[in-house]
């Protein structure tokens, strides 16, 4: 090949020289030099110029080469050599296997998608890289702690990492040490956007801790503590210094005794909307904070020991002449703005609920073991709370509550949609009324009332057209109950029968085949029928009711009251 270039045909043909074959798709062989060049070419470019032609690779034209050889390079493709390169499918393929996909989703995805995991998937998952162990620490929101002695020296670095922390539950068991006031404090200036705080057997914080603790807290909306040792300095420091709290809950606190101050709503007064107190010795020192709480909607009150128809009797008169010995400012408009009342294993009476009756809003009324009360209260109070939705009433077989009372409920309470009578003798009289005029009513349990039988559930299945839940337990039924609920109740989809002796196994299948799509729960051969219903978690009781949890009911010991009996009808 001369300097002139000679021809282009020439170039693209192949010719034998010694050493030296050229090819359509072999270029010509330069000198050692420039084979070495070449090479380097070859080892810093050839993977990005192989991607970017498709798996060929160009010759840019070299100084000195005639224009032939230049023409030849510019045009004519040459395949590298296996041994040095994949061809382009292959490198694809092998990218693709070796590639980490989760590294290149954003954190905001891992965060949403790390909210849909349980504890221990989460905690797992923050173990994968460091991508994942950053985002679970500053997208977690809900820890829940051991707070025992031991964990004092990792407070630090823990909520370092969960800095983001707004749900936060610290338990220690009763054979422990707990976490102390020093500690509680750490938290809460670790714990800026803190608003729900959870305290279980925290037995070494005292009221100076509390107090220091709400000080740094003032964004909390939410506080539930259960046998801890502080009292009532604590509790009214929370109400002083956190304005936003919505729902405080107290349990077995050993600092609430005779002779404790009053707690007061402080600056909370118009925040709190839920107020529940279980187990107390001295109940009653929340009067001035029940009372005070202007837009209160929900007060359960459960095995609180005093006379509770005096706070009752405050509740209802808080627009009357009637007042606390102790500062109270009330609002102009409606006092009243309760829609839900849970009275349980108390002292109270006919003059309690009387009291209830001026609290026209309430929706929702629990009468659970409350033995002083009869027909009479409960007519009160249906008189009055006409818009009452849910009602449940445990008689604990006192027989003072019956057809009255159900009766005026009928009457006067039409968007009644659930009710649930345990020990109440109640007969096709009452049943019939409740049938006829609450015309919404979707979920009724009739529990160990000796006065039910087959009569009263052949009125419920005829007239009982919107029933969609129905729950019979403890009561005298036969065959003939079941075979009026197979043509009756159009739009039942669940029953559930325990403890009828007259039911037999027999109807439940024939009640299944009727209504294929009916729900049906029945133990029929149960010998135990010994009966006391209770909706409570917190006292002992020798033969609780056997509902069957819902999807997420809350279980143990903070378990509501009543998830035993809304369970089976929700």
């Amino acid at each position: 090949m001369g300097d002139d270039g000679g021809d282009c045909e020439e170039d693209t043909q192949a010719c034998q020289l010694p050493h030296l074959t050229i090819t359509e798709n072999n270029p010509p062989q330069n000198t050692k030099r420039e084979r070495e060049r070449e090479r380097e070419r070859e080892r810093q470019g050839g993977y990005s110029q192989l991607l970017s032609s498709g798996g060929a690779y160009f010759h840019p034209p070299q100084m000195g080469q005639s224009p032939s050889t230049a023409l030849h390079r510019e045009t004519s493709p040459t395949f590298l050599p296996s041994s040095a390169f994949l061809s382009g499918e292959d490198f694809l393929d092998e990218i693709a296997a070796n590639r980490d996909y989760t590294a290149e989703i954003p954190d905001e995805c891992l965060a949403y998608i790390f909210q849909f995991l349980g504890p221990g998937d989460r905690n797992r998952c923050s173990l994968v890289c460091k991508q994942w162990f950053r985002v679970d620490g500053w997208s977690r929101h809900r820890l829940s702690l051991n707070a025992q002695s031991e964990i004092v020296s990792s407070l630090p670095s823990l909520f370092t990492r969960f800095d983001s922390v707004t749900k936060l539950a610290l338990r220690c068991s009763r054979k422990s040490i707990s976490i102390t006031d020093d500690d509680l404090l750490t938290i809460s200036i670790h714990c800026k956007n803190l608003a729900r705080l959870k305290l279980r057997g925290c037995r070494e914080i005292t009221d100076e801790g509390m107090s220091a603790f709400a000080q740094n807290s003032k964004h909390l909306r939410k506080l539930s503590c259960g046998s801890c040792m502080f009292g009532a300095k604590a509790l009214n420091a929370v109400l002083d210094h956190c304005k936003d709290l919505e729902e405080l809950s107290v349990k077995r606190l050993r600092g609430i005794h005779d002779g404790a101050e009053p707690i007061r709503p402080g600056a909370a007064a118009s925040s709190l909307r839920t107020i529940c107190l279980k187990e107390l010795v001295n109940g009653q020192s929340f009067a001035p904070l029940v009372v005070g709480s202007r837009n209160l909607k929900s007060l359960r009150i459960i095995h609180c020991l005093g006379d509770w128809d005096s706070v009752l009797r405050l509740i209802g008169n808080r627009n009357g002449n009637e007042t606390l010995n102790c500062d109270i400012n009330y609002s102009s408009s409606n006092s009243n703005p309760l829609m839900e009342i849970h009275l349980e294993r108390l002292q109270v009476s006919d003059i309690g609920l009387s009291a209830i009756a001026k609290c026209t809003e309430l929706e929702n009324l629990h009468i659970v073991k409350t033995p002083e009360c009869s027909n009479y209260g409960l007519v009160c109070v249906a008189e009055n709370c006409r818009l009452l939705r849910k009602l449940h009433i445990d008689g604990w077989r006192t027989n003072r509550i019956g057809d009255e009372g159900l009766i005026a409920v009928a009457k006067h309470c039409p968007n009644l949609q659930e009710l649930v009578l345990i020990g109440v003798n109640a007969t096709h009289l009452s049943l019939s009324a409740i049938a006829c005029y609450c015309s919404q009513l979707e979920r009724l349990a009739l529990c160990g009332g000796g006065t039910i039988g087959d009569t009263e559930i052949a009125c419920i299945a005829a007239k009982c057209i919107a029933l969609r839940k129905l729950c019979i337990k403890g009561c005298p039924i036969s065959d003939i109950a079941i075979e009026a609920l197979g043509s009756g109740c159009p739009n039942l989809i669940k029953i559930k029968v325990r403890k009828c002796r007259g039911v037999s196994s027999d109807a439940g299948e024939w009640l299944r085949e009727q209504r294929g799509s009916l729900l049906v729960n029945m133990d029929a051969f149960d010998l135990d029928c010994g009966f006391e219903a209770s909706l409570s978690d917190g006292g002992v009781h020798e033969i609780p009711m056997e509902f069957p949890q819902a999807v997420g009911q809350v279980t143990g010991a903070d378990a509501s009251t009543s998830s035993n009996g809304e369970s089976e009808l929700q």
